[in-house]
């Protein structure tokens, strides 16, 4: 009877080795974020609202805690679940050249995850320490160094963006990281200002999203239109 939880643990396991892009570590970063979701559960009260947007230091939006707890377990494994499905569409050769992207980028991500349901946690409890004002600080500053290193990228046959098309001239995939990385460049300031004015946990969050995703979508609309 105590055999399926493991048998589960252990497939997925077998499954995410084969990919190699749901890692061991991965999966203990979603522990970690259940594991935090599940503390926070039993010390934060039932009642308890999470500021998410202040207004001229009066909280105009609060997260009541099951909806605001929920949002990290639930991303964590949409996370997993879209990485294991992109790892077994990729053939070989491209799982090959792009496993240096994707991996790091589901570690990162599923860390963001992770750090925001530990500052929801302390939040919670009442302590002082902000770790998703922190998170914003961090997260900025990666995005900062990012977008300098995108921009000035030069073309290489394994290195800077993928694109599921091929991007035909020097002049496309200049102008593809260039956009790229003024984009992330900007996210990261947009971040850093966010936190340090201190706007609130649900801009936070939701401004973390959107500074991961800006980026892409950005370099995917311009590799599209420099293609015609």
């Amino acid at each position: 009877m105590w055999s399926l939880p493991a048998d589960i643990v252990g497939r997925f396991t077998y499954l995410s080795a084969m990919n190699s892009l749901v890692t061991r570590f991965h999966l203990l970063l979603t522990a970690v974020t259940i594991a935090i979701t599940g503390v926070a559960v039993l010390r934060v009260p039932a009642d308890f609202g999470f500021v998410a947007l202040w207004s001229g230091g009066t909280p105009v939006w609060q997260w009541p805690r099951d909806i605001a707890l929920a949002v990290g377990p639930t991303v964590s494994l949409a996370l997993l679940v879209g990485f294991f499905v992109i790892g077994r569409l990729l053939s070989k050769n491209h799982f090959a050249k792009t496993q240096h992207i994707l991996d790091p980028a589901l570690t990162l991500l599923l860390a963001i995850v992770a750090a925001t349901q530990l500052g929801l946690l302390l939040v919670g409890v009442g302590s002082d320490l902000d770790i998703v004002r922190l998170t914003g600080f961090g997260l900025g500053a990666t995005l900062l160094l990012l977008g300098v290193v995108l921009f000035e990228a030069e073309r290489h046959t394994y290195a800077g963006l993928r694109m599921p098309w091929p991007i035909a001239s020097d002049r496309a995939w200049r102008l593809v990281h260039r956009a790229a990385g003024t984009t992330t460049f900007l996210a990261g300031v947009t971040l850093l200002a966010l936190a340090w004015f201190d706007v609130g946990i649900g801009v936070l969050v939701i401004s973390f999203a959107v500074a991961m995703l800006a980026p892409a979508l950005v370099a995917a609309l311009i590799s599209l239109l420099a293609r015609n």
